[in-house]
C-alpha cells in the first residue's frame, strides 16, 4: 500500500489563496460543459455528419460501422463515457501515487482546451476530425475533474468543506453561464454565417478553459509523498497496481460504498432531468428554441445563488438533511412537470427556476459529503470512483426514458418515470450512517453533518 502523504502545517493565508485558485478551475472548465456539451456541439457535429452522408437519409462510416448522421454524436458520447470509465481511475491512482496533482491537472486541462480550440477547424464534411477532437476533449475533461475534486480535502477542513465546495460550484455556474451568454449573442445577432458562429463559440470554450486554468496552476500546490519509481512507465504501473488494491480494499468501507450507491441513483435522476428538459420542452410542450435557450441561461445564473444558498442551509440544518430536502424538491418538480400545459412558457420557466435552486447545491454538497467518507491520502483514487459512478449512471436514466417512451409513447410518462431515482436515492441516503462512515475512513466528524 502506498504510504500516506506527509501532513504539513499550512498558514491560513496560504490556504485561502489556494482555495481561491481552486474556484477558478470550476470557472474555467464549466465553459466546456455549457457551450460545448449543452448547446452547440451536438447539433453542429450532426450537421457536419449529415453533409458527409449526403443528406439525413445517408450514412457515415465509423470503425467499420455505417451510422446515421443523427446517431453519430450520441455514438461519440457513448464511446467517450466508456473511455472515461477506463481512464479516470488510472488518472486518480497516478495523482495519488506520485503526488503531482497540480501537474496532472494542468496537463489534462491544457490538452482538453487545445482539443476544444481545434473545433474551429471542423467544417464541411470533417465529421471524423470533430469526433476525434470530442473524444480527446471529453475524456480529458472528466479525468481533470477527478484530480480537481481530489484537492478539496487538502485545501479545506471538515467544517468548511460544504462552503468551499458550494462556492466552487457556484463560481463554475457563473463562468459557464457568462461565456454561453456571450456566445449566444454572437450566434443570434452577429452578421456572420451560422456555422462560423458555432465554430467561434466552440473554440472560445477551449480558449476560456485554457486561459483561466493558468490561475489555479499558479495557486494550487502539490503535496509531498514518499518517493516512488523514477520513470513514468514504472509510475503508471505502480499506480495501476495501487488502483487494484484500492478497489479491493473499498469493501472495508461499506458505508462509503452505500453513499456512493445512493449518489449514483439520485445523481442519475438529476443528470437525466437536465438532459431531457430541452427535449420535453420541444416535443411535449411545443416551446421553441428561444424559450429553451432562455431557460438554460436562467438556470446557469440562478444556480449560482442556489449552490451558495444550500451551502448556508447545510451549515444550519446539516449537510445530509439539506441534500435529502433537495431530493424532495426534485421529486415534486418532476411530478409537477407531468401537468405542464402545452405552450405554457411561464410554467416551464417556473420549473426551470426550481431546478436551478437545488441543482448546484445537490451536487456541491454531495461532493463535500463524499470527501469526508474517503481515506486520507487516497482522494484522487476515490474521486475517480465517484466520477465513474457519475458518468456510468447516465446509462440507467437513458434506459428508463427509452423504455417509458417505447412502452407508452408519452413524453409525460417518461419524465414522471424519473421520480424513482429520487425516491430510491432518498431511501438509500437515509440509511447511510454518515458519522460512522466518516470515522471509519479515518476523518474528523464535523458538527453540522
Amino acid at each position: 500500500m502506498t504510504a500516506p502523504q506527509v501532513v504539513q502545517e499550512e498558514l491560513p493565508g496560504a490556504r485561502r489563496r489556494e482555495q481561491r485558485g481552486w474556484y477558478w478551475y470550476d470557472w474555467a472548465d464549466s465553459a466546456f460543459q455549457t457551450t460545448v456539451l449543452t448547446v452547440f456541439l451536438g447539433p453542429y457535429l450532426t450537421s457536419v455528419a449529415t453533409t458527409a452522408a449526403g443528406g439525413p437519409e445517408g450514412f457515415v462510416s465509423f470503425l467499420g460501422l455505417d451510422l446515421r448522421p443523427k446517431a453519430y454524436f450520441t455514438a461519440m458520447v457513448t464511446i467517450s463515457v466508456l473511455l472515461q470509465i477506463v481512464v479516470m481511475p488510472v488518472v486518480g491512482a497516478l495523482a495519488d501515487h506520485t503526488g503531482r496533482k497540480r501537474h496532472i491537472l494542468g496537463s489534462l486541462a491544457f490538452t482538453g482546451a487545445a482539443a476544444t480550440l481545434g473545433f474551429y477547424l471542423v467544417s464541411g464534411d470533417a465529421y471524423l476530425l470533430g469526433g476525434a477532437l470530442f473524444l480527446l476533449a471529453n475524456v480529458t475533461f472528466g479525468s481533470a475533474r477527478v484530480v480537481y475534486d481530489s484537492f478539496l480535502p487538502q485545501i479545506a477542513g471538515a467544517e468548511e468543506r460544504d462552503t468551499i465546495s458550494s462556492r466552487g460550484w457556484g463560481f463554475g455556474y457563473l463562468g459557464g453561464g457568462l461565456l454561453l451568454a456571450l456566445n449566444l449573442v454572437v450566434y443570434l445577432f452577429a452578421d456572420i454565417d451560422k456555422g462560423l458562429a458555432v465554430r467561434i463559440s466552440l473554440a472560445s470554450a477551449g480558449l476560456w478553459w485554457g486561459a483561466f486554468t493558468i490561475i489555479p496552476m499558479l495557486r494550487l500546490r502539490d503535496r509531498r509523498v514518499p518517493v516512488h519509481e523514477a520513470t513514468a512507465a514504472r509510475a503508471v504501473a505502480g499506480s495501476v497496481r495501487q488502483l487494484g488494491r484500492t478497489i479491493a480494499e473499498a469493501r472495508r468501507y461499506p458505508r462509503t460504498l452505500l453513499f456512493l450507491a445512493a449518489y449514483l441513483v439520485y445523481n442519475d435522476g438529476v443528470q437525466t432531468v437536465i438532459g431531457f428538459s430541452a427535449t420535453y420542452a420541444d416535443q411535449e410542450l411545443g416551446l421553441g428554441q428561444t424559450h429553451q435557450i432562455g431557460a438554460i441561461l436562467m438556470v446557469q445564473f440562478i444556480a449560482v445563488g442556489g449552490a451558495l444558498g444550500l451551502g448556508r442551509l447545510a451549515a444550519v440544518f446539516g449537510t445530509k438533511r439539506t441534500v435529502l430536502a433537495s431530493l424532495v424538491v426534485w421529486t415534486v418538480v418532476v411530478g409537477v412537470a407531468y401537468f405542464l400545459q402545452k405552450g405554457a412558457a411561464l410554467q416551464f420557466y417556473a420549473i426551470a427556476f426550481a431546478i436551478a435552486i437545488v441543482m448546484g447545491g445537490t451536487q456541491a454538497l454531495s461532493r463535500s459529503m463524499y470527501s469526508l467518507v474517503i481515506p486520507p491520502g487516497r482522494e484522487a483514487e476515490y474521486f475517480s470512483l465517484y466520477q465513474v459512478s457519475d458518468k456510468g449512471s447516465a446509462f440507467l436514466g437513458s434506459l428508463v426514458l427509452t423504455l417509458a417512451l417505447q412502452l407508452t409513447d408519452s413524453y409525460r410518462t417518461a419524465i414522471v418515470s424519473l421520480i424513482v431515482f429520487f425516491v430510491l436515492g432518498f431511501v438509500l441516503l437515509t440509511t447511510v450512517n454518515l458519522p460512522r462512515a466518516i470515522r471509519e475512513a479515518g476523518n474528523e466528524v464535523p458538527d453540522h453533518i
